[in-house]
Formats: C-alpha cells, sequence, structure tokens
C-alpha cells in the first residue's frame, strides 16, 4: 500500500523548471532513498511534498487525501514531517525544550508534551544531554536532536535531508542504526543523501533524478548498475568511483 504518492509533479522558479513531470509513490513502511547530483531537485522535491513550495503542476496524495497545497503546518498535522540539510535548532534552547516544541504538534498539555520529549531523547541516546543549550552542541549531535524533534510530531512519513552530511563514519554508522530503529517503529522513511554506501544500505529502492528529472528506480543493486545513473552520478566506475 503506498503512503504517498507524487503525479505528474511540476516546479518552475521564472524560467527554470526545478521538478519536470516526477510521479513516484512510497509504499508504508519501507524506506526509500532519493538521489542524484547536487541542483538536480531533490530538496525542491522535499519543500513540495511538506508545502514549502506549491507545484505549478501535479498532484500529492497522501493516505488517499489530496494534500497538494496545503499550508505546511498542516501536512505535519497529517503526518509529513521533515529535517533540514542545515540543522536550525532553537540554539538557546535545551535540548529538552527544543524536542518538547515538536510535541506540541500534537499534544497541548506541558507536561505531556515532557514526558513525549523525554521519552525521544531517550530513543536516539540524547537523554543525557538534555539540559545542553543546543548551541553547545556537536554537528553529530544536533543532527540526533534534529531527528528528535522531528519524531517528536508523531510522523507516520520522515522525509531526512542528508542526515549523516558533515559526519565522520563512526558517527554515520550510528545514525544509520538509528534510522533502522525508526523505521522498526513503523515510520515510513524517505531519504537524500550523498553518503551512498549509507543510502544503499538503507534503502529498500532508491529513485534517481537529473535535472528535475526522474531517470531510474529500482533496487540499490540495480541502481549501481543503470547506465543513466553512471552516466549522470555514478562516475564511469560505478559505486566506487
Amino acid at each position: 500500500m503506498s503512503i504517498l504518492e507524487l503525479i505528474d509533479l511540476e516546479k518552475d522558479f521564472g524560467g527554470l523548471r526545478a521538478i519536470n513531470g516526477i510521479s513516484l509513490h512510497i509504499k508504508e513502511g519501507e524506506i526509500l532513498g532519493l538521489i542524484g547530483p547536487n541542483g538536480s531537485g531533490k530538496t525542491t522535491l522535499f519543500n513540495l511534498i511538506t508545502g514549502f513550495y506549491k507545484p505549478n503542476k501535479g498532484k500529492l496524495i497522501f493516505n488517499g487525501h489530496n494534500i497538494t497545497g496545503e499550508k505546511p503546518h498542516r501536512i505535519c498535522q497529517m503526518g509529513i514531517t521533515r529535517t533540514f540539510q542545515i540543522v536550525k535548532p532553537f540554539l538557546n534552547l535545551s535540548v529538552l525544550k527544543n524536542v518538547r516544541s515538536g510535541a506540541f504538534n500534537r499534544i497541548a498539555d506541558f507536561q505531556s508534551a515532557e514526558i513525549k520529549a523525554v521519552k525521544i531523547l531517550k530513543f536516539v541516546n540524547m537523554f543525557q544531554k538534555k539540559d545542553y543549550l543546543s548551541t553547545n552542541l556537536t554537528i553529530a549531535d544536533r543532527k540526533r536532536l534534529e531527528l528528535a524533534r522531528a519524531l517528536a510530531t508523531e510522523p507516520k512519513l520522515l522525509l531526512l535531508d542528508e542526515v549523516m552530511a558533515g559526519l565522520n563514519p563512526t558517527e554515520t554508522e550510528g545514525i544509520m542504526k538509528l534510522i533502522a530503529q525508526i523505521r522498526d517503529k513503523g515510520i515510513t522513511i524517505f531519504i537524500v543523501e550523498h553518503v551512498m554506501k549509507a543510502i544503499m544500505a538503507l534503502s529498500d529502492r532508491i529513485i534517481v533524478i537529473h535535472h528535475g528529472e526522474k531517470i531510474a528506480e529500482g533496487k540499490p543493486s540495480e541502481i549501481t548498475k543503470h547506465p543513466k545513473v553512471i552516466e549522470a552520478y555514478l562516475g564511469e566506475e560505478g559505486l566506487d568511483a
């Protein structure tokens, strides 16, 4: 069963067509990877799904409901949440208060929101730093905080935009394990990532876009051998280039 369907999406910025007729679906419970060269339209696609941009053409169907043109806060309340490539926590608030702010998406009661935030911080292994100011966190911990704040909104579909960017191999491995644990909780994941070995290991399927168009779709083993993908993105020697 598909949790999200994109139907013939187009997005123009002036005379530039950033997204050109993209259609795709995300199956409930899967991890779908999205790759492509810089400037190919990956983040624009995320912005369309989450309501930051309105498409010039096409539809977005989430859990059977047409969400095309809905405001970002409504889309979040319906169950789609995203992280951002450049993490932007509330720097002068504690880790706990940052996550609690996400919980208010569904919980009006202060105490209940705090209980939820504590539970999520334990899940992402950040509880011991709950009283730290976010401005004092490392990049790796800010990434975990971003994930925690997103999880506090209770997403059905979580969009991850380069959540492993800037991390060392050990930190990357830790985030990969956390993403797998999030999926095990029943949350569907749509992930953009430039760390190729990570996205190949995590994804059930991968979609490749180039110049705003979908050029390939398939299992990771199929994508690494796809001629158009090799030409546009992976290089002549494929994944090991």
